[in-house]
């Protein structure tokens, strides 16, 4: 669901060649899920090979990531582990939306009504475990470091990103910021499809507060008013007249006090953003592309048009070498970080 801060947030346009050489840790069930929702057929349909196994994650996923390598992007991609309990309201309200979004959609194929129908398919996109290790199996023969996170995988790159060992985060959510991200990057979608933006947006959080007049403490009590995955935030509050509110300086439990919110629960969601379950990972690294093991996951598995897959792997080998100064781009093997399974 992520934070609906759009209204209240400026970010700077970011060329991609100002990207060459950085690294970034991608929010990887944020970018699989913009896949599986975009990447389909004109009815609604999930691209499937074959034998009806489900595709579009892995067009996605490889798609975008040779792209990014080819501007010299480096991403490191991150994976949710264990969700906190604090979540499980909105993990159960995720499955409700799912479920009627499935029947909206078999009505609306029913009528031939091909628009709502693909709109409401979208809705229905679920990640399975058996699709996560294949896209694990896919970076990793991409030379691509792939982390699984202790909890949130948003969590884990903010944490990285604060501590140096990748550039920035990336996600269309703006909760990295929440956790503690120095960067945010949003965007990383428009080189996946097709390249046709001029850049990404960069939101560097040290101006984000200077531009709201707040501090990190006060950007988590806007979080919480507004509303998080972990809390349903104040009823009658947009990001606006949350703004307003926290600007006014009250301090933590006179602010939560005044919007309404249960002040115990209000103080647990805090700590979830300001302590983020992660763990330490140093900088990432990035090996040689085995295209036999590429070959072998999206042709021989998969039915993946050779030629396209071999050019992409063409493409992303002559990405521009990163400069001098940038360490994390250094390096020749890939990182793998596995606990517990995928989330719904």
């Amino acid at each position: 669901m992520g934070l609906p801060l759009k209204d209240i947030v400026t970010a700077q346009e970011l060329p991609w060649e100002a990207l060459a050489g950085r690294t970034l840790a991608v929010d990887g069930y944020n970018a699989v899920y913009q896949f599986l929702a975009t990447i389909r057929q004109r009815d609604g349909q999930l691209f499937c090979d074959a034998d009806g196994r489900v595709t579009s994650h892995l067009m996605g996923a490889f798609y975008r990531t040779t792209s990014l390598l080819r501007e010299g992007v480096l991403p490191v991609w991150v994976f949710d582990g264990k969700p906190p309990e604090r979540k499980a309201g909105t993990i159960r309200q995720r499955i409700l939306t799912k479920e009627k979004a499935e029947a909206e959609y078999q009505a609306a194929l029913a009528v031939g009504d091909l628009e709502t129908a693909r709109r409401k398919a979208a809705q229905t996109s679920r990640l399975t475990r058996p699709m996560v290790e294949e896209l694990l199996e896919l970076l990793g023969a991409l030379g691509v470091p792939a982390i699984r996170a202790p909890g949130e995988g948003e969590a884990q790159a903010a944490v990285m990103a604060a501590k140096g060992a990748v550039w920035a985060a990336a996600s269309e959510d703006y909760d990295s910021l929440l956790f503690g991200a120095p960067r945010l990057v949003r965007g990383l979608a428009a080189r996946g499809g097709g390249g046709k933006s001029p850049g990404a947006q960069l939101i560097d959080r040290e101006d984000l507060l200077s531009a709201l007049g707040i501090d990190a403490e006060e950007l988590i009590l806007l979080g919480l008013i507004v509303g998080t995955d972990f809390n349903d935030g104040a009823r009658g509050y947009g990001p606006k007249k949350a703004l307003k509110l926290v600007r006014e300086h009250l301090g933590f439990e006179a602010t939560v006090g005044k919007a309404g919110l249960d002040l115990a629960e209000a103080k647990e969601v805090a700590e979830i953003f300001r302590h983020p379950n992660a763990i330490d990972i140093p900088a990432p690294t990035f090996g040689p592309v085995d295209e036999s093991a590429v070959q072998r996951i999206l042709v021989e598995v998969h039915g993946f048009a050779e030629d396209r897959v071999r050019a992409a792997v063409g493409r992303a080998r002559q990405r521009p070498r990163a400069s001098a100064s940038s360490a994390e781009a250094r390096g020749h093997q890939t990182l793998l970080e596995t606990f517990g399974g995928p989330s719904e």
